[in-house]
């Protein structure tokens, strides 16, 4: 999001709070050989620390997924990150040129931009992990995964980061972002394409309570990318299967209300769109610490299972909220916990 993470004092009541709104542990369906579990790590805005790798080895997860603003241009961040020695893709968002890419940013700049790129020190550190306006192939799990366009702020209107797009990218138009992007989906050497991006595809609803619906004033209409939505119908022209769309940008927290959250899941045509931007990530007291994590389940290239995850500082599950369940694949029953710290 465009606007500054918010990072309000937290207690034991608040985190106490957070895992009962996730609702209650769910035990996930009986995995099979063909299962592959991915973690998608949503909105990090400085919320990351070295139990979050260890937090992702411990849930057993195949492959990660980060959909970007890991701070503002916070290169300390995206380094620990990188460092992670585990299947990894990410796409870098708004937040990580935020002193780069608009005029008003580059006013705001702390450091001197003659003598750093911090955007390139960015995309340096992740290599080829960077998958924005790129692919990732993971053959051993039968998958690729495809970037979008990186840095985006979202919406259909082409302003701001004209320049910055155009002198990194070569890209000056909403149609020259998809044709590259799907020109990069149709290179993937397997057929299952997983999308990955910061903001979300146009066309999934214009309420601000959508998963990509504009939540500030005047409240409402759709926020989602356009090139994003157009790439992913011309890779399905192309006969690849895009079982999941995963990505951040619009937090679960509204801005105008306090009575629900933003919906962060939505399934069509055989794709789930998942928005994993659940801010803050980490909640931190003197006596607990919770960090949470989005779950995808994959069986036979197709989503069996999608959660929101909370994890205490043990590690332990507190919390876990099915957003979506294929029930033709779920061998076992809900099993309710009361949700405790």
């Amino acid at each position: 999001m465009t606007q500054q993470p918010h990072h309000s004092p937290t207690n034991d009541h608040q985190i106490q709070t957070i895992a009962q709104a996730e609702q209650s542990i769910v035990q996930p369906a009986q995995q099979s050989s063909s299962t592959i579990k991915i973690a998608v790590i949503g909105d990090v805005h400085n919320c990351w620390d070295a139990d979050d790798a260890i937090a992702l080895k411990h849930l057993g997860v195949d492959l990660v997924l980060l959909v970007g603003d890991f701070g503002n241009e916070s290169v300390e961040v995206v380094r620990s990150i990188a460092g992670m020695a585990m299947p990894k893709a990410a796409v870098l968002g708004n937040h990580d040129a935020w002193y780069s890419a608009t005029e008003w940013g580059i006013k705001k700049c702390p450091y001197d931009r003659t003598k750093e790129d911090r955007v390139q020190q960015q995309l340096d550190l992740l290599g080829e992990a960077h998958v924005g306006y790129g692919k990732l192939d993971f053959p051993a799990l039968n998958l690729t995964v495809v970037g979008s366009r990186p840095f985006s702020w979202g919406g259909s209107e082409w302003k701001n980061t004209n320049a910055f797009y155009a002198s990194r990218y070569g890209i000056t138009s909403f149609a020259e972002s998809t044709d590259r992007i799907v020109q990069v989906a149709s290179s993937s050497a397997l057929d299952t394409v997983i999308f990955l991006g910061h903001c979300g595809p146009k066309g999934l609803g214009d309420r601000a309570e959508d998963i990509c619906g504009k939540d500030w004033s005047p409240p409402g209409g759709d926020h989602g990318d356009p090139d994003f939505a157009e790439a992913i119908e011309a890779t399905r022209s192309l006969g690849k299967a895009v079982p999941l769309v995963a990505f951040g940008h619009m937090h679960h927290q509204l801005r105008h209300t306090k009575q629900q959250q933003r919906v962060p899941i939505f399934a069509t045509n055989g794709t789930i769109y998942l928005n994993a931007a659940s801010v803050p990530r980490i909640v931190k007291t003197d006596t607990n610490c919770l960090r949470n994590f989005s779950l995808v389940t994959l069986q036979a290239n197709s989503v069996a299972q999608a959660s929101l995850v909370w994890l205490d500082q043990s590690l332990t599950l507190v919390s876990e909220t099915v957003l979506y369940r294929d029930e033709t694949t779920s061998s076992q029953p809900h099993q309710n916990h009361e949700a405790a710290v």
